[in-house]
């Protein structure tokens, strides 16, 4: 005899003993999201995994094992050729172009320019979004509504006025005129810490300014430290910027000694002396050039997130 069971405070059909209890209907909506995430994230991973793979493949090989989805006759010959561990006969015997990059000086060139960059960038932004929040003066929202058009604006609008009047100073081909159009400041970096600083309580100002403490102190002393987040999360957004910034440099950089190593991957495709690019050497030398900052966002990449989503930047 079976009997009919139903669990205490539940109001649904009863399952008898011995029967299984009903199939949940498939989600699928949830689903379609699940497979459409592992499509996106496949179409995303799969371009580092090919410059891993191409990197790692003999030069000569790879046209011969184009479609391999493994690295053709395995070398490390590539990362030796762009770090200056193998001479130009090595090079010639691997299947590389010959061609010669200083990969150490461009390295150092671009940790100079986004460093600086970041720097002041972030510096200056800070003051004057702690001006655009916190103090009042005549025409500010006016000034600020002025400010933020400037999103609006294409980057490529303003390069040709720049280079002109970098040009007319006579700064080409110097750190100080790749990095003075964004050394002081951007108007997202503005909005940024703006919102930020428009969140915060009143309340600890008030009490230091009855202190005896001036604008220029709470600034430094009580605003800065309370917006170490944001700060942090811009100066990375910032650095990743700077770092990969590519057409500024090489319209102002293009000499050697100031040459960062975005405008060098471009200078070390066009060598090719043999007639075909050195394609392992060139993945190579754009994974290392790319690990700083992957390892970067990865460490970081939650705080920058939720730093962005608290400052309201939607």
């Amino acid at each position: 005899m079976t009997v009919a069971t139903r669990s205490p405070g539940t109001h649904g059909p009863r399952v008898r003993s011995g029967q299984k209890a009903p199939r949940r209907p498939v989600n699928w909506g949830r689903v379609v999201a699940w497979a459409a995430l592992i499509v996106l994230l496949i179409v995303t991973i799969f371009p580092f995994y090919w410059m891993l793979r191409t990197s790692l493949s003999n030069n000569r090989a790879l046209a011969a094992e184009a479609g391999s989805p493994l690295p053709a006759d395995l070398t490390l010959g590539a990362f030796e050729r762009v770090l200056g561990m193998a001479t130009t006969e090595e090079a010639l015997a691997e299947g590389g172009s010959g061609a010669s990059v200083n990969f150490w000086l461009y390295l150092r060139n671009s940790i100079v320019v986004a460093t600086v960059v970041t720097i002041g960038q972030v510096f200056f932004c800070a003051m004057a979004a702690y001006a655009f929040a916190r103090l009042r003066w005549p025409g500010r929202d006016k000034v600020f509504f002025l400010f933020l058009t400037a999103l609006m604006v294409p980057p490529i609008f303003t390069t040709l006025p720049n280079f002109i009047l970098i040009r007319d100073l006579g700064l080409l081909n110097t750190f100080a005129g790749i990095v003075l159009p964004t050394l002081f400041m951007t108007p997202f970096a503005v909005f940024f810490l703006r919102q930020f600083f428009v969140g915060l309580s009143r309340e600890i100002e008030e009490a230091a300014m009855i202190d005896g403490a001036g604008h220029a102190r709470i600034f430094f002393r009580l605003i800065i430290p309370m917006a170490a987040a944001p700060i942090t999360t811009l100066s990375i957004l910032t650095y990743i910027n700077a770092w990969n910034d590519y057409m500024w440099p090489l319209l102002v950089g293009q000499e050697e000694n100031v040459r960062v190593l975005t405008v060098a991957l471009g200078v070390f495709r066009s060598q090719t002396p043999q007639g075909s690019p050195d394609w392992a050497g060139l993945m190579a030398a754009t994974l290392i050039a790319a690990l700083p900052v992957m390892i970067l966002f990865a460490v970081l990449g939650r705080r920058v997130v939720n730093s962005i989503g608290f400052s309201g930047i939607k």
